[in-house]
């Protein structure tokens, strides 16, 4: 069966490709499937957004959609970024800003302590949905670490751990973090 991840995000399709790799016949991007569409985000939960995109690329496409909508959740925060980590620091997707966002707003707070969220969401062409939302707790370091992952991962320290998960292999990632673990769960409901 083929599945169409809802993203462009090369960083997340290749997570998603080398856990789901043996479950599909044929995994593709967007862009690989020849589908130019931008779901607007407008959600106000992780599971929204991902059922949105999923439900969307699916009907659009007719074949089934595979869509995440996942981001970090500070305590101190009040749980932002949230929803809005992609684009915290105003532009989407650019790490480096909305690191150094997070750091400047954490900068006076000992309470250091945070989640990441995954929502997934499976999209067949007729409307049904299979859904799953996992979550990694840690903490953020107090300066960036690691040259590996994207997003808050130079900042984030799971718990029970020392490094960063930009200092975990793609491997080591991949059995612990939020998106390996909503699609695990994702995986026991099919």
């Amino acid at each position: 069966m083929k599945l169409i991840i809802a993203s462009n995000n090369s960083h997340k399709i290749r997570e998603i490709k080398k856990i789901l790799g043996e479950k599909f016949e044929q995994i593709v991007s967007l862009r690989e499937s020849g589908i130019d569409h931008e779901t607007v985000e407008d959600g106000e939960t992780f599971l929204e957004n991902a059922r949105k995109k999923a439900t969307e690329i699916a009907a659009l496409a007719g074949v089934p959609a595979l869509a995440d909508d996942s981001g970090i959740c500070v305590d101190a925060l009040g749980g932002a970024p949230g929803i809005f980590s992609a684009r915290f620091a105003g532009e989407h997707g650019n790490d480096e800003a909305n690191n150094a966002l997070l750091l400047k707003r954490l900068e006076n707070e000992e309470n250091r302590r945070a989640h990441y969220t995954c929502a997934i969401v499976l999209a067949y062409p007729d409307g049904t949905t299979v859904e799953a939302e996992a979550y990694f707790h840690g903490e953020i370091t107090r300066s960036p670490r690691g040259e590996r992952g994207f997003g808050y991962d130079p900042l984030f320290v799971p718990l029970g751990s020392s490094r960063t998960v930009a200092e975990y292999t793609d491997e080591e990632k991949n059995a612990i973090s939020h998106r390996a673990k909503a699609l695990e769960a994702l995986v026991l409901k099919l």
